[in-house]
């Protein structure tokens, strides 16, 4: 199956409408959760933290939004502040979903009542996470290869919540062993309300190409809402998802942290043909906002998550490596502020850009 990001150029506003363009739908609904546009923030360990998702929100276009990836035990061991932080958001990010890993049927049954009566609006169990911590405990992709236990899983949690319930996994725990149709089908069969597919075996882990006729073979399968994930680059890769697999709604993952305009950019493309891209006034107030509210937010480790997302934040921009270079070697996170202040007004003001554009 062709993938037309790999020959096709980012547009810009000059670029012209595209008649052929096949749009990312602009509502979907979960049972009675309405997500409009059709567009989904992956939960990322390490990244989807309610800083970062508040934060997505905000910038527009970004239909529903998901937590990092939490451990169903630690939610139950009650001690696991960790697991207690994945789980915190506010009322302005509705709708949004906890994702869950876990193996343990009961296990999963009493976090996801939890979930539930945090206010959450759907309830996802994780299938997909490849890392080897996680499916050492029979977690995330792991599970793949024991359809039987999944079937446990999917019916306890079914019965023990009223939100809606939905599953994100990979194909397959390999090339050999496919199980993606299978698995969407038992999961609509067991009262599931949407599947989501990241589109690559556990082996590949985030290497080569997603495999996007596995999401149409899905589309072909079920009934229920698929939404597809892996390798959306741009708002063109969202469009021909949705052209070649006809996938319900489109998830996006590692490309947000290094472009978080994508949602609004698709939004953009799908209304008029073009989109916007950032200029370096834009990219200052959005790096500027997002470590003031990790600041603001006072996380324990704002400071690393300052340096974490500077190499995604600062891609692109002329002079980024010693911006990069001034982040790493600040001491605390004020300093790291004051640091992207001083970088981007030295810049801007001579060039009579004024005041950073909002974004």
């Amino acid at each position: 199956m062709r993938k037309y990001w790999d020959t096709t150029a980012l547009c810009s506003a000059d670029t012209p409408v595209r008649a052929e363009i096949t749009p990312v739908p602009p509502r979907l609904a979960i049972g009675p959760v309405n997500i409009s546009p059709a567009t989904v923030l992956a939960p990322m360990a390490g990244v989807t933290d309610t800083v970062f998702r508040r934060f997505i929100r905000n910038l527009g276009g970004c239909g529903l939004i998901m937590t990092e990836f939490t451990s169903a035990d630690g939610i139950l061991r009650g001690k696991d502040r960790k697991a207690k932080r994945y789980l915190h958001f506010y009322e302005d990010e509705h709708p949004i979903s906890a994702q869950l890993f876990g193996s343990d049927p009961n296990v999963m049954a009493e976090a996801a009542r939890m979930v539930e009566g945090l206010g959450f609006d759907i309830v996802d169990l994780n299938l997909g996470c490849p890392a080897k911590k996680v499916v050492k405990c029979n977690g995330g992709s792991g599970l793949l290869r024991d359809l039987p236990a999944i079937g446990r899983i999917f019916d306890a949690v079914r019965s023990a919540v009223t939100i809606p319930f939905t599953v994100k996994f990979r194909a397959g725990w390999s090339d050999d062993e496919i199980v993606c149709v299978e698995l969407a089908k038992m999961a609509e069969s067991c009262g599931l309300a949407a599947v989501a597919l990241h589109a690559r075996t556990r082996e590949q882990g985030y290497s080569g190409s997603a495999r996007w006729e596995w999401i149409a073979a899905i589309k072909d399968a079920v009934r229920i809402p698929v939404i597809g994930n892996g390798d959306i680059r741009t708002p063109e890769n969202a469009c021909a998802m949705v052209a070649q697999t006809g996938c319900d709604a489109v998830m996006i993952g590692r490309t947000a942290p290094a472009n978080p305009w994508i949602f609004r950019q698709i939004e953009q493309f799908v209304q008029t043909g073009k989109y916007d891209q950032p200029s370096e006034a834009d990219r200052y107030q959005m790096i500027r906002t997002y470590f003031a509210m990790l600041i603001e937010e006072q996380l324990i480790d704002a400071e690393g998550k300052m340096k974490q997302f500077a190499s995604w934040f600062t891609h692109g921009v002329p002079g980024g490596a010693g911006l990069r270079k001034a982040i790493y070697e600040a001491k605390d996170a004020p300093a790291i502020l004051a640091r992207v202040e001083d970088f981007f007004e030295s810049k801007l003001e001579p060039c009579g850009a004024g005041a950073p554009a909002r974004v």
